[in-house]
């Protein structure tokens, strides 16, 4: 960084600083998904480039999954291998994966593996929720069985297993009618007169 004066000598203003003009070779890697490789990322940038939210990242942090770096006024910065490391958790969640047993994968990626799945823990985390998927695919299929006979008998009951099977019926005892009260036995008659 280079200095600038500010303001009129004497001024009592601090001097401003300003990035120095490089040469176009010495120009960082740029792209449009990254502002620049050499910079540190704040939190902000690195949630919104994670499509995440800043507090999810604190939490990962408190849980040991993401590093707790600080700048020196204080701030948390991140590079682009914490990005890699948030996308890998990230992924996971969305098969089903709870965070703990994202950490081999973290932990992988952090030991400079090009993959979060390379390392033999990882691998024993997908044999195990391989293993759990498939008692919740036996469990689910049992439960279909189960609904499956239930309608068949249901719609044997109510006929409609046949085409143009009969139609439900709706009667009233003449408890209810009674319970209905005189209100019901106008509704009748009226009903009556209607229809003469």
């Amino acid at each position: 960084m280079c200095t600038e004066a500010g303001g009129a000598a004497g001024d009592g203003r601090a001097p401003r600083l300003r990035r120095p003009r490089l040469p176009p070779a010495a120009l960082p890697c740029l792209d449009a998904d990254v502002n620049d490789y050499r910079r540190a990322m704040r939190i902000g940038e690195l949630a919104e480039r994670a499509g995440t939210t800043t507090r999810a990242l604190r939490y990962y942090e408190s849980r040991g999954l993401l590093p707790a770096r600080r700048a020196v006024n204080g701030y948390r910065t991140y590079d682009e291998d914490d990005l890699r490391l948030l996308r890998q958790i990230r992924v996971l969640q969305e098969f089903g994966f709870d965070l703990e047993e994202t950490r081999p994968f973290v932990d992988c990626l952090r030991a400079g593996h090009p993959a979060g799945d390379s390392c033999p823990a990882s691998l024993d985390v997908y044999r195990r929720k391989l293993a759990e998927l498939d008692v919740l695919i036996g469990q689910l299929n049992d439960v279909r069985v189960q609904v499956g006979a239930q309608l068949a008998r249901a719609e044997l009951e109510a006929g409609a297993a046949l085409p143009g099977g009969p139609e439900p019926r709706c009667e009233l005892s003449t408890a209810e009618l009674t319970a209905a009260g005189p209100a019901a036995d106008d509704d009748r008659r009226n009903d009556g007169l209607r229809r003469a």
